[in-house]
This record gives C-alpha cells, structure tokens and sequence, in this order.
C-alpha cells in the first residue's frame, strides 16, 4: 500500500508551486520548457526540445535495446484570473493553471527522478520517453509533437498518461476501460446580414435574429435528432454582434463545439448544424459562413493497458479505492497518442473537502490536494518497472 516518502512529496510540492506561480498559455510554455529542461538536464535525462514549438521530451535509455514506453503530461495553462489565496498564487495576471497540468509536470518530473534514484534504467532492456506536451487546452499540441516524430528513435510501444479528477477525492483513482472520452470539433459560423436602423428592421436583414434562431435549432439536434441513449453535445460558446442599441449590425459571429464518442455520431452532428445554417440563410435572407474544423478523436484507452494500471493501481491504493469510469464527454488530445500506440490515461484523485479542495476544473477556484503528486509517481513509476518486467 501507498506510503509517502516526505523528501519525494517536499520535492513535488515545490516544484508543482513553481509551475503553478508561473503559468503559461498554449504554445506560449517558453519559461515552462526551459524549467523543465533545467530539471531533466540536473537527474541526467536527455532532453530533446524544439525550434519552433515549445515542450520537451526526455529520454532515459536502458542498458540494453528494448521496447519503449511513453510517458505524457501537458504544461499548459487557461486564460482564467486566480482567486485562490494561496503564497503560490499565479503571478502571470489572467493566467492560471486551473486544469491542474502544472501537477502532471511535476508528476512526470518526479519519476523521472524517481527511476534516476533507483538506478532502474541500468537493469532493464528498453527506454522511457517522456513527453511534456504543450497546448493541450488547444487540442493541437500532441498533433505538433507527433508531427515531429516523438514516437519514434526509439519506437515508442506504449504510452500512458494522467489527469488530476477533482470528481474522486484524493487516495482515489479511475480508469477508463476501452472509450474514456469525446471527440470535439470547434465550428465557427459567420452570419452576414444588412445593417440598418434600429427603427427602420425592414429595410436590413437582422443578423442577431438569424444567429439566435440558429442557436436555438441546433438545441434539437441532441433532443431530436439522437437517440436518448447516445451521447452527444452541442455548444454555443461565443455570440459576438453589434455596437450600440438602436444599431442592426451588419454580421453576427458564433463559436462553439461539438462531442461524440462514435465517428457516425459526429459526422451526424456536423451535417445537421451544417443543414441548419443553410436553412437560416435562406429563412433570414442573409449569408451563412459555416466552418467545422478538424478537432479530437474519441480517446479509446487499450484494454490491457488499461488493465494493468487497474492492477497497478490496486496493488499501490487498495481496491475499494480504484474505480472503473464510465465515458465522459470532456475531451483530451492525449487521443492522438493512444490512436497511433496502445496506451490509456487514468484519473487521479485530487479533492478534499475538508480543506475546502473541491472546485471542478476550469475554476478559478481549482486547486488540489497535494498529497496526490506522490500518488501519480508512484503509479507511473510501477507501470513502468513492471512494463519491463
């Protein structure tokens, strides 16, 4: 059972505060990167960063050639304003780790320098990669490491990753088994109408008024268009139109997002919001600009993988405290890992109330218990020695 070691859990804390202290945006993580290369660079791990992309990549290379198993954290942070009032409260205004990625960096930093001090590299036949990723709140940024051959020289033959899961308290933890989340797809749409007069509607064609009737149409595409037991989202999270109250505004622009966890289903919801648009713009007389961009697929989690971190897991906090989860809606870019190599990502408990530690993710409020950065080490650590083994 899990026993925590003060030195590795005093080590984890300080450099999870860091990363906290000084967040980073997608694709922005310089400062991140360059701590993070610093840290590996000190534990002796060779670090691979890049010219035109932030993260890095380590490597720890085993005494003979074998098999490769991957490790992945994100680093960056959301453009959210911290109200926690904590000594390491970020200092980068307006920007906050809310999702908890500055503690899969520190997770990820300490087993790599957890193998170092046990000298685990020198007894085995492989390697171990790990992958610190930028811009996942983008769902680009394991595209842009992929695309630059993180998964190969070596092979990698395995990935797996974490997230911290405010929804499990901590000394808990999750695995999904086979689908764990959605695929997600932004889609824009511009909505460009003939401004006019506040007093005078009938001589413009009102692109508000288009663009609320698009937003509430496509309400129906869950409720009727799919079957109560499919799972589907739609979401309108961006209305931008207009100047002044008795102004018809020229155009109206709309973001938002879409989630599946079938391919059927989300090329069923990009057609149908698709068939809407076009029937807005005939209906309203205006011109609709409807764009879906490629997004995230489902991330599907290997069952074996998956698996042995269940008895990994099990072995580490007990079986009362390793949950089997169902599919979620949210979405992860570390898809992109486990569609090209068998891999699966397991949730981390991170919640206490009695410390007031229960804010969902995203929150301004978010913050985590600490005693789950040994947690994570522990189990990555396992899934590696025993991945050898």
């Amino acid at each position: 059972m899990f026993s925590s070691v003060p030195q590795m859990s005093d080590w984890l804390i300080k450099i999870r505060r860091q990363f906290h202290q000084n967040p980073e945006l997608s694709f922005k993580e310089h400062t991140t990167t360059a701590t993070i290369s610093k840290i590996l660079k000190q534990l002796n791990v060779d670090v691979r960063t890049f010219d035109n992309v932030t993260g890095a990549v380590g490597l720890l290379k085993g005494a003979q050639d074998g098999p490769t198993i991957g490790l992945r954290a994100d680093i960056d942070a959301l453009p959210i304003t911290e109200l926690n009032d904590v000594s390491y409260k970020s200092s980068n205004i307006g920007i906050m780790h809310a999702c908890g990625h500055d503690a899969h960096t520190a997770m990820l930093l300490g087993t790599a320098k957890k193998i170092v001090d046990s000298g685990l590299m020198s007894r085995v036949k492989g390697n171990v990669k790990l992958f610190f990723q930028p811009a996942e709140e983008l769902g680009s940024g394991a595209k842009a490491l992929i695309e630059r051959g993180v998964l190969e020289n070596p092979y990698v033959d395995r990935v797996i990753a974490t997230h911290v899961a405010p929804d499990l308290p901590v000394g808990q933890m999750g695995v999904f088994r086979g689908k764990g989340m959605a695929s997600a797809n932004r889609f824009e749409l511009t909505i460009t109408g003939k401004g006019a007069h506040g007093a005078k509607p009938d001589e413009g064609a009102d692109p508000i008024v288009a663009a609320s009737d698009f937003v509430m149409a496509i309400q129906t595409v869950v409720s009727r268009n799919i079957s109560p037991r499919e799972p589907a989202v739609v979401t309108v999270g961006k209305f931008k139109s207009g100047n002044a109250a008795n102004i018809i505004p020229h155009a109206a622009y709309l973001e938002g997002s879409i989630r599946a966890l079938t391919e059927d289903m989300r090329r069923l919801l990009t057609k149908r919001l698709e068939q809407i648009a076009a029937g807005i713009a005939q209906t309203y007389q205006v011109t609709c600009d409807f764009k879906m961009f490629d997004g995230i697929p489902c991330l599907h989690n290997d069952n074996q993988v998956a698996e042995e971190l269940h008895q990994i897991s099990e072995s580490i906090l007990g079986s009362e405290n390793v949950k089997i989860l169902e599919p979620v809606m949210g979405s992860e870019d570390f898809a992109l890992f486990t569609n090209a190599r068998p891999g699966a990502m397991f949730r981390l408990g991170c919640s206490n109330p009695d410390k007031g530690l229960v804010n969902g993710l995203h929150s301004p409020h978010f913050n985590l218990d600490e005693r789950a950065l040994e947690i994570g080490v522990e189990i990555f650590y396992e899934a590696v020695r025993r991945f050898f083994r």
